[in-house]
């Protein structure tokens, strides 16, 4: 097997591999400074959801709407109504399980 020694590189003249050091070089610090913004991004989006949801639980996203709208949340349309409705549909559901057919053995 013949070794590398055997084999001829050209290499480039000085100034060109500067040239190429360089910019090399630019392109890593490009690159880092991308890393950077994007993490940056990341870390400006996550406080942006917690902020979102923080809100939402809140009640500070619907507020305006509530105000506009509140025939849309009280009486029959209210939470506590349909908490009532649901609790209703589960016991209907209940014994129509314990009263329904039974499977002969």
């Amino acid at each position: 097997m013949n070794s590398l020694r055997d084999f001829k590189f050209r290499i480039p003249p000085l100034g060109q591999q500067t040239e190429i050091v360089r910019r090399v070089e630019e392109l890593f610090a490009f690159a880092d400074s991308i890393e950077q913004k994007t993490n940056a991004a990341l870390e400006r989006v996550n406080n942006l959801t917690q902020s979102i949801l923080a809100k939402a639980f809140r009640g500070e996203l619907t507020a305006d709407w509530r105000a506009a709208n509140p025939d849309l949340i009280s009486g029959e349309n209210s939470a506590e109504a349909l908490l009532i409705k649901i609790k209703t549909e589960r016991e209907a559901m209940k014994s129509v399980k314990k009263n329904g057919p039974r499977k002969k053995t």
